[in-house]
């Protein structure tokens, strides 16, 4: 292959899309939600907004990773970072769509996160919002920043409680998008000052999700643990650990899985994954891309009664300090929210003590809007599922909650 080869970038990778593809067919449905306008004997018309695309033209511009250093084209950066970053990440999405506590877990963690990472810098909107973070105006330049900053997300979401959430029982799928890790906070609309039409809600902030598909019926779901603790704050707090860049420990034992999404549940993240894409987004049938059609309520901070993407905090402990001793007599500590012993917060007994109350509170809150069957469970202390409240654990959480005027099957 020569560099022409490596000239029409996909900034989500043909590999990936094909995933999306409905059986026996090769094309994707495709939205554009800003059609060009065209003139034709003196009248003007708007180009199809759904088209049907292979993979190949889809989520792609020519030149979008291609350097030039005066007459010097240069396409490394296609064809061996992301490269590279492309052949780890999709292995690792194939290991986290059919997940389980197995040989090979750390090394799909590390090649999913930095892939997710990478995945977010490298669309339209991600390399715009990038340069704008930076003050960066030459697209040399800012080519060379996504490569030093590729890991800048990987440590907070490692800190989240991870969910892998199933859409096997809608007939509704998941689309995606032209900028398919996307990041959501209730207190963050469409148009907020926190965000806007490039930037995303920032991942720190406690209520921030970040949602990934990692196929029709699977989907990655990133919640900041301080925000299931304690999701009475404000939603624009600021969790525990601002640092982006910090070491962390990661337990896969703790991710979630068992939750099966509705069809209603399904459209509203489609939803909110098409409210954030920036021109494109695609889905193996044309209805799936218009699922504010099927929606009783789009209100941005009511979906999903206001907890569309949070795990089951039944699941959730306190605690969760990770100490680590080495052969040679050394030995470390992270404390849940990925800080350091010497570290201003690693010990805070006024928050622990307002997040064991408010945790306790959420608990017995959820139990009552969905009942005592759990929406989903870890492997956690040797737990497997489906796992369901006994019968005096259930009617303890509801008469708990009653206290709180919340009646069973009734919003929080």
């Amino acid at each position: 292959m020569n560099a022409a080869d490596y000239t029409h970038n996909h900034y989500v990778p043909e590999w990936y899309q094909k995933r999306f593809l409905c059986p026996n067919k090769s094309k994707l449905h495709r939205l554009n939600l800003a059609p060009d306008i065209i003139e034709y004997r003196g009248k003007r018309f708007k180009h199809n907004d759904v088209k049907e695309v292979g993979p190949k033209s889809c989520f792609a511009e020519d030149n979008l990773y291609t350097t030039q250093w005066g007459p010097l084209t240069n396409t490394d950066i296609e064809q061996f970072f992301f490269g590279k970053i492309d052949t780890k990440g999709r292995a690792a999405v194939n290991f986290f769509c059919d997940y389980g506590v197995r040989n090979g877990l750390h090394e799909a963690y590390q090649d999913l996160v930095l892939y997710m990472s990478v995945q977010k810098l490298r669309t339209p909107k991600g390399l715009q919002a990038l340069a704008k973070l930076l003050r960066v105006g030459q697209h040399n330049d800012l080519l060379i920043e996504l490569q030093r900053f590729q890991a800048m997300h990987c440590a907070v979401w490692t800190d989240c409680i991870w969910q892998i959430a199933d859409a096997g029982k809608s007939s509704t799928k998941f689309i995606i998008t032209d900028h398919p890790v996307t990041v959501y906070n209730r207190g963050c609309f469409p148009g907020s000052k926190h965000c806007g039409p490039i930037m995303d809600p920032d991942i720190r902030r406690v209520a921030t999700h970040t949602v990934f598909p990692l196929s029709p019926e699977k989907l990655l779901i990133l919640t900041n643990l301080s925000w299931v603790r304690n999701p009475y704050q404000k939603e624009l707090n600021w969790g525990p650990n601002k640092k982006m860049f910090h070491s962390t420990m990661f337990n896969g034992a703790d991710i979630q899985q068992g939750r099966m999404l509705s069809e209603s549940e399904v459209r509203q993240i489609n939803y909110i994954m098409k409210q954030r894409a920036m021109r494109y987004l695609a889905a193996g049938e044309r209805e799936w891309l218009f699922p504010e059609h099927h929606l009783p309520s789009t209100h941005w901070s009511k979906l999903g009664q206001g907890y569309l993407l949070m795990p089951e905090p039944r699941d959730i402990h306190m605690g969760g300090e990770i100490f680590v001793g080495y052969d040679n007599g050394r030995s470390e500590a992270w404390n849940e929210y990925g800080q350091r012993p010497w570290e201003q917060g690693y010990k805070d007994d006024k928050r622990f003590d307002k997040e064991s109350a408010t945790l306790r509170r959420f608990q017995d809150e959820f139990a009552a809007m969905h009942g005592p069957r759990w929406r989903g469970w870890s492997e956690s202390f040797g737990n497997s599922g489906p796992h369901t409240d006994s019968e005096k654990t259930y009617k303890w959480h509801i008469d708990r909650a009653s206290k709180r005027g919340v009646k069973a099957g009734k919003s929080v």
